[in-house]
């Protein structure tokens, strides 16, 4: 077979389908600025954009309801004293964002309830800005570059900064609890599945992970080597982490690593991407062990499956149109009907936004719980307070996503501990192995199962008289097959000795040849071999004289092996086998010459012809194959209850 071996996954025919144009997001002014953020946000109810804007930093909110052309001026949130680098929704308030701007300040904001994209005014009918933060957090001494809400603890904040630190907020009480000093710049960071550890990228081209609230590095090593920021991403629930970055050689990579040996380098060394120039924003969907890559400057978005420290590559989103801003929006906020498993956004050309859904394509119309396991809620899981006290949970709280699909309230429930990947492969090699050690005994007791069913099936046989199963068992076994091909051979030997005395006497006598006599002849193999190695030693003695006069006694004396005394009424079967036996013998029109004289002869020596023979012997052989497909037959049966007695065995030990 000719093709490529593909490997068998849920997730192989997952695509990606672009909005369609009057459901984009267009008449934009996406941010020109340089530096390395997403640019965008979504919490599935709003888009964060930074905008570009004049007379300090702006951003814009933009209701994901809220499709089409945006009018020529609309509300933004300004409040920042340089231009916007970076936005935060807050996962357990979906009118709560977080900005943070080159003046080096974070501010909290609240979307008023009645917000509106396209129609925010003042009484007046004026366009209203928004411009008062409900909180001012102040503490970095450069501009903050990039933000991020813990994912368990409510009111948690982290934030990077030019000052080369990475600060832990409460946003409730506006102060910085933790600061984890760096060397150089962080250029991305992520909090693991429960919060506690944080993993960050340097520009010291330097990987770490954190122990946030001691303050630890509980590892380091060197990460990426190419000159161009790194980005890192939790991968799920495990202890494993995934970086995209750039070789010396300006190649784009992606690496995954054990947080617990960083400096051993990434597993399996990295993958090479391509030798495009954009960096690579990396997105990790723990729900369906996915991982999307999207490249700014080019209009791809690559995705693979992730499974013990292996990527699968599935396919990728390819668009001409190229993007700068990534984001994606929350499991809870996807189209669970339409078997959606990521809802994203891409910038387009800095003046649009491009929802993209990435479905699994199912004929079903009912819930697809393989694809749709328990999801973040939105509800915290600890409070500021208990999280910087040392309090720990294995996650944030799940919701049900059937619920989600019928409309109903999801119950909420616990995250399962985290997976640790090293373990877990063990346990698949151990399970791997008990596996092979139950079907080989199940082979071995198959075996010993058929072995003893033969058994008692030979016994059977042998109680009947047939000694094997098949035809070729039979025939070499059988004592009257034996004694029948004996008899054959005797025959054989006695016309060598007839054949002798026949021509000594030259009787001119010949028999009536019988139609069933000459076809018997012909349909046993048998005979016509016998009659062919006769032939050629008949033919060499009376070539000069007519030969089937000498041909026909020499058939004959087969059957008067004891009476010698009559030769003449044997020699009439030869005859019979010559002319249909060897068809390259001499004339047809000899047995016409004398065929009267014959019948004579017939009358006064009834004994059995070679013919006559024949037929019984070809009797027997059926009547033999018979018996033989009988009992095969029968065997088959038993062969047939034996299976059905081990099944019901097998389910009653099962029970």
């Amino acid at each position: 077979m000719s093709g490529k071996f593909v490997r068998a996954s849920k997730y192989r025919h997952v695509f990606g389908q672009p909005a369609k144009k009057e459901l984009c997001y267009e008449n934009l002014k996406i941010t020109k600025n340089a530096w390395d953020s997403n640019i965008i946000q979504s919490n599935g109810k709003y888009i964060s954009v930074n905008w570009d804007a004049s007379g300090g930093g702006a951003f814009a909110v933009i209701p994901i309801q809220e499709v089409g052309k945006a009018p020529d001026t609309v509300p933004l949130f300004r409040g920042h004293k340089g231009p916007v680098l970076d936005t935060a929704f807050n996962p357990f308030n979906e009118r709560q964002i977080a900005s943070c701007s080159d003046d080096g300040n974070i501010l909290i904001w609240e979307i008023p309830e009645d917000y509106s994209f396209h129609k925010y005014v003042d009484e007046d009918e004026n366009i209203k800005d928004i411009t008062e933060p409900s909180k001012v957090l102040s503490g970095h001494s450069r501009k903050v570059g990039l933000i991020e809400f813990h994912p368990c603890a409510e009111n948690v904040l982290a934030s990077s900064s030019l000052d080369y630190s990475v600060k832990i907020w409460n946003t409730e009480t506006g102060k910085a609890e933790l600061t984890l000093q760096h060397k150089d710049l962080v250029t991305s960071f992520a909090f693991n599945y429960n919060g506690s550890l944080l993993a960050t990228c340097s520009r010291d081209k330097k990987l770490r992970i954190w122990d946030i609230r001691s303050g630890k590095i509980i590892s380091e090593g060197p990460g990426h080597t190419g000159a161009k920021p790194s980005r890192v991403s939790w991968l799920g629930n495990t202890d494993r982490i995934v970086t995209t970055g750039f070789s010396r050689l300006s190649d784009r990579q992606v690496g995954i690593w054990d947080i617990e040996n960083i400096d051993k380098g990434p597993i399996n060394g990295f993958l090479v991407i391509d030798s495009g120039s954009g960096v690579l924003i990396p997105y990790f969907d723990n729900d369906t062990s996915i991982l999307y890559i999207a490249g700014k400057g080019d209009g791809n978005i690559r995705y693979y499956e992730y499974d013990k420290d292996e990527l699968y590559e599935l396919s990728q989103y390819g668009s001409t149109d190229p993007q700068r801003g990534f984001a994606v929006t929350p499991k809870h906020a996807v189209n669970v009907k339409e078997n959606e498993v990521v809802k994203a956004f891409k910038t387009v050309f800095d003046n649009s936004i491009e929802p993209i859904s990435f479905i699994v394509p199912r004929r079903s119309e009912l819930f697809q719980a393989d694809i749709y396991p328990d999801c973040p809620s939105d509800k915290p899981a600890l409070s500021a307070e208990d999280w910087f006290g040392g309090k720990e949970v294995n996650g944030p709280l799940l919701i049900n996503m059937e619920a989600l699909f019928e409309g109903t309230k999801p119950e909420i429930r616990d995250s399962k501990p985290a997976t640790i990947v090293n373990e877990a492969k063990k346990e698949a090699e151990k399970t791997k192995q008990e596996e092979q050690k139950k079907k080989q005994e199940e082979q071995k007791a198959k075996k010993a199962e058929v072995a003893a069913s033969n058994g008692k099936k030979e016994e059977e046989v042998s109680k009947e008289g047939t000694p094997g199963k098949n035809v070729d068992d039979l025939l070499k076994t059988s004592g009257q097959v034996d004694s029948l091909l004996s008899k054959v051979a005797d025959q054989s030997d006695d016309e060598d000795v007839h054949e002798e005395e026949a021509e000594d006497e030259k009787d001119d006598s010949w028999e009536e040849v019988k139609k069933s006599d000459v076809k018997s002849l012909s349909s046993s193999e048998i005979d016509k071999k016998e009659v062919k190695k006769e032939e050629p030693e008949k033919e060499v003695k009376p070539e000069p004289k007519v030969e089937p006069k000498k041909e026909e006694p020499k058939v004959e004396p087969k059957k008067e092996e004891p009476k010698k005394e009559e030769p003449k009424a044997e020699p009439k079967a030869e005859p019979k086998a010559e002319p249909k036996a060897e068809p390259k013998t001499e004339p047809k029109a000899e047995p016409k010459t004398e065929p009267k004289a014959e019948t004579k002869e017939d009358t006064k020596s009834p004994k059995p012809t070679l013919g006559s023979t024949i037929e019984k012997l070809s009797s027997l052989v059926i009547q033999l194959e018979s018996q033989v497909t009988k009992l095969t037959e029968a065997g088959l049966e038993k062969d047939e209850r034996l299976a059905a007695l081990e099944k019901k065995l097998d389910e009653l030990l099962k029970k």
